[in-house]
Formats: C-alpha cells, sequence, structure tokens
C-alpha cells in the first residue's frame, strides 16, 4: 500500500469532483464543515491555489490548501495537521499558518498560535430587538446596495485580517451562490446612510440545516448605539421565520465586546478553531 503527496495550482475536473467527495464524506462523518466556506469555493469553482493530494493505492485520501497573500495559510479537511504534509510545505515555505479545527495535539516546538476563532452558537427564538426610531430597516437589492455596503463593511473592519479588505469582486461572486437569499441580508438605514447590516444564510444541505450570522457589522459612525443587537437579533428572527431551530456564528477570541453581546443573548462557544504558525528550523 503506497501513499504519497503531490501538489498543483488547478485540479483537474476529476480532481475536483475526487476533493468535493472527500470534502463532502468528512463533513457527514464529523457533522461540520471539513474546510473553510472560502476555500471550498476554489474547489468548487476551480481556482486556482496551492492544491495538495495525498493518495492511497490511486485514491484520493487526504487534501489540503495553501493559499493567502503576505503569508501561505494552510488548511487540510478535517482541520487537522500532517507532519509529512507540513515537510513538504518547509521545502518552499519557511514560515506557515495553518488553520486547526477542535481540539488538537501539537508537538511541534516551533509552533506558536497567532489567532483563535471561536465557533458560537444559540438556539432559536430568541427575543428579537426593535428597529430603532427614525431607523429603516430592508433587504438587500442587487444593483443598488453593492457599493455603499462595501464602504459600510470595509470601514466597520478596517483593521480585520480577512473581512476589511472586500472588494466588488469579492461581493459578486459570492452574490451569485445557490445559497445567496436577499431575504437574509438586512440592511438597517439611518438618516439615508447606510449604518449597519447583518447577512444571514441558511445551510440547507446539513442535515441538521441550521443558520448562520454570515457577516454582522456597524459602521464606526453609527457604533456605541446598540445597533449591533438590533442586528443579530433581526437576523436571528429572519433565520427563525425560514424553520431555523439553530444559528451559528465565528467571532474572534480576543472580540471581548462582540462575544459579550452573543452571550447576552444566549450564544455559547462549542468549539475553537486555532491558527497556528509554523517556522522552519
Amino acid at each position: 500500500m503506497t501513499e504519497s503527496w503531490q501538489s498543483c495550482s488547478s485540479l483537474t475536473t476529476e480532481e475536483r469532483l475526487d476533493v468535493l467527495d472527500l470534502l463532502n464524506r468528512t463533513e457527514s462523518l464529523l457533522g461540520r464543515e471539513a474546510i473553510d466556506e472560502a476555500r471550498r469555493r476554489i474547489v468548487v469553482h476551480g481556482w486556482r491555489a496551492e492544491h495538495w493530494l495525498q493518495f492511497r493505492d490511486g485514491v484520493l485520501v487526504r487534501y489540503a490548501m495553501v493559499n493567502g497573500i503576505e503569508r501561505a495559510v494552510v488548511e487540510m479537511c478535517g482541520g487537522e495537521v500532517e507532519d509529512h504534509l507540513l515537510a513538504h510545505l518547509f521545502v518552499t515555505h519557511e514560515t506557515l499558518d495553518w488553520w486547526t479545527r477542535g481540539p488538537q495535539t501539537l508537538d511541534h516546538g516551533s509552533c506558536q498560535v497567532v489567532r483563535t476563532l471561536q465557533l458560537m452558537q444559540v438556539a432559536l427564538p430568541v427575543a428579537c430587538v426593535a428597529v430603532p426610531a427614525g431607523a429603516t430597516l430592508r433587504n438587500f437589492e442587487r444593483g443598488r446596495d453593492e457599493q455603499p455596503w462595501l464602504e459600510q463593511n470595509n470601514a466597520a473592519f478596517a483593521h480585520h485580517p480577512e473581512q476589511g479588505a472586500w472588494l466588488m469582486a469579492d461581493l459578486d461572486e459570492r452574490l451569485l451562490e445557490p445559497w445567496f437569499d436577499p431575504s437574509g441580508f438586512l440592511l438597517l438605514e439611518i438618516d439615508g446612510q447606510l449604518a449597519a447590516s447583518c447577512w444571514t444564510k441558511v445551510h440547507e444541505l446539513h442535515p441538521d440545516r441550521f443558520g448562520e450570522i454570515y457577516i454582522i457589522s456597524v459602521h464606526p459612525d453609527f457604533q456605541g448605539r446598540q445597533l449591533g443587537r438590533v442586528m443579530v437579533t433581526q437576523g436571528l428572527e429572519v433565520l427563525r421565520r425560514k424553520g431555523v431551530s439553530r444559528a451559528m456564528l465565528f467571532v474572534d477570541e480576543s472580540n471581548a465586546g462582540a462575544k459579550a453581546l452573543y452571550q447576552a443573548l444566549g450564544f455559547t462557544v462549542v468549539r475553537d478553531d486555532r491558527l497556528v504558525r509554523f517556522s522552519r528550523s
């Protein structure tokens, strides 16, 4: 029985289907996502990245992706760290940031946790906070709201490592995804300005059909008015009306303000995902 890792910058049609099958089987086994949503989209659409595949007697048994701009970021299907792949990557990368999902035992003296994302969930319904007097809550409209939302979101996440630098192309790609539903994309306007937004999604293909607060943001000019609480609860109410009984979201462990809000609404932490930095010795 032979096993080997091989890399490519573009998956063939057969490889892409094999990877998607592996991701789907892993998700069914673990009961959670096998890989980050953005990386899954790269596979689905056949986009270029540093793809790593491990075969056993010609059958795909493991998959990982390396991408990133300033630093190589790695994630393996299932959220583990694999020593042989790490050795392969150190041939061309001096430093690596590797996403792990859930509890991991890492015996590498040269690694350090540089970021922790916490998965939080809550049972629905959650009491809905009313929209402030004079504010308007409405759904996102294609062809009208793309640029205003980008400006509002990027301002809100100006110092965020991923969320604060969205381009129009990033938004357009997601608006074309099968899961996109404008009824779950809420915008709050105050005095003619886009003050806050809450983008939700329903994981229709998951056995539990749960909901997600995909992106929640408040423009800096409107912070301090409890609009985050308004938008989260309004988003959860949209999910409840769609028949969803459980909702989840991701939050940086270091974001004490956001965590306090979510905990006050009944969210609890169910998993820690850690970004671990490895350096070539």
